[in-house]
Order: C-alpha cells, then sequence, then structure tokens
C-alpha cells in the first residue's frame, strides 16, 4: 500500500505551529549536495583522463598501437546503448514530473536493462582480451614481457578506467532498483521526486564519462592497426 507524505511538523515558543521543510521538498538544496558530490566523481576521473593524456606524449605509437588493437565495434555499440539509457532515464524523470508513475517505472526498468546489456557486451570484450594476455596482471601486461612499456601503460589505464565506470553502472542498476521499490512504497511521487532527479543525474554522468573514454581509448588508434579482438 502507498504510503502519503507526512510533513513534520514544529512548534515555536508561541505554540504557533509551521510545517518542517524535508528533504523531499528542498529541491533545490537537494540537487546542490548531489551536484557536490558529482564533482567529486568528475575530479576522479578527470585524473584519469590526464595521467592518458600525459603518458600519450611520451608513448604517442604505443598509444596508438594498443588502441588500434581495442574492438572498435563492441566499444561503439556500448556508447549506443548508453545514449539510449540516457534518453529512457530522462524520459521516465519527465513522465514522474507529469504524473505517469507507470510510465516512469516503464523507464526505469528499460534503463536497467540497458545497462545490464553494456556490462554484458562489456563482459565479452574483456574476455576477448583475457584470452589474449592483455588484462590486469596477466602475461602480457607483467614486467619482463614483450609489450611495450607505453602499451602497458595505456592497457592498465583502460583496464582500470573502464573497471570503475563499470562499477559505477552496477551501483546505477542497483539504485534504480531502490527507486522502483521507493516509487512502488509511495515515497517519490510526482510531487516529491528529488530523489528520481539526482538519480538521473548520477546516469547522466556515467553516461557522459564513457562518451569520453570512447574516442580516448577506442578511436585514437583507428586510423593505425585495424585491429580488434
Amino acid at each position: 500500500m502507498a504510503h502519503e507524505y507526512v510533513p513534520e511538523i514544529a512548534t515555536d515558543r508561541d505554540g504557533n505551529q509551521h510545517e518542517v521543510q524535508g528533504w523531499q521538498d528542498d529541491f533545490y538544496g537537494g540537487k546542490l549536495g548531489f551536484w557536490l558530490f558529482m564533482f567529486t566523481e568528475v575530479l576522479m576521473f578527470g585524473a584519469m583522463f590526464m595521467a592518458l593524456a600525459y603518458y600519450n606524449t611520451l608513448h604517442p605509437q604505443d598509444f596508438l598501437d594498443a588502441s588500434a588493437s581495442l574492438n572498435r565495434l563492441l566499444g561503439g555499440i556500448n556508447t549506443v546503448v548508453l545514449l539510449f539509457s540516457a534518453l529512457t532515464m530522462g524520459l521516465g524523470l519527465l513522465k514522474m514530473r507529469a504524473g505517469d508513475v507507470k510510465g516512469a517505472k516503464l523507464m526505469i526498468w528499460t534503463t536497467i536493462l540497458l545497462a545490464t546489456a553494456f556490462l554484458v557486451i562489456k563482459g565479452f570484450e574483456w574476455r576477448a582480451e583475457y584470452n589474449h594476455g592483455i588484462f590486469l596482471m596477466h602475461d602480457k601486461l607483467l614486467p619482463g614481457s614483450d609489450l611495450a612499456f607505453g602499451q602497458k601503460l595505456f592497457f592498465g589505464l583502460y583496464f582500470s578506467m573502464t573497471g570503475l565506470h563499470g562499477f559505477h553502472i552496477i551501483v546505477g542498476i542497483g539504485i534504480m532498483l531502490w527507486l522502483l521499490k521507493r516509487i512502488n512504497a509511495g515515497k517519490v511521487t510526482p510531487e516529491h521526486h528529488i530523489l528520481y532527479w539526482n538519480i538521473a543525474l548520477y546516469w547522466d554522468i556515467v553516461h557522459l564519462i564513457w562518451v569520453f573514454v570512447f574516442p580516448y581509448y577506442y578511436m585514437i588508434g583507428a586510423g593505425g592497426a585495424t585491429g580488434g579482438h
């Protein structure tokens, strides 16, 4: 059964009652707090992109060769998948704000399915790279292997960043399932949807990070060897 939101009431010294503004109604405060959290995410991934750019200047040919070996087809498909997931998440938020709770839930489930598809595709890609000996702590990335040092740096950054991004995808799926639970409990409604808004913002950051990961890792070697595991 849905639980109606009941505002908290405070009484002042004169006995007058006042409604206390909770986080459900503090729309701008809720957005500001979450933007500050998202800023830390940008700083974290930004540092990794800066490391990639720096080492690329030191080992440009190694980075081109390593990038050319990535599977750009699977990477491109995953880019499209995440772009569509951002669309469905945004449409769901619009439906919730318009009062279409059922439509909003459908869009959330669609986003979850697309996020799961992203992980499955990435899993196939990683498995192929593992079978080629290119994986963290695997043959070709260990000291003493024949792989160029610059390529080891590239793949180390690639697996670290895509792995961290994949972890954010998993977290996103988890909080979307939690959002559905909150909607079913009547705690997220068209009138009180700040939680939905913040989760949609989180998902926007997740898909935007990948929009930068794809060209930085997959496309810099597109004019080189036609690789792809």
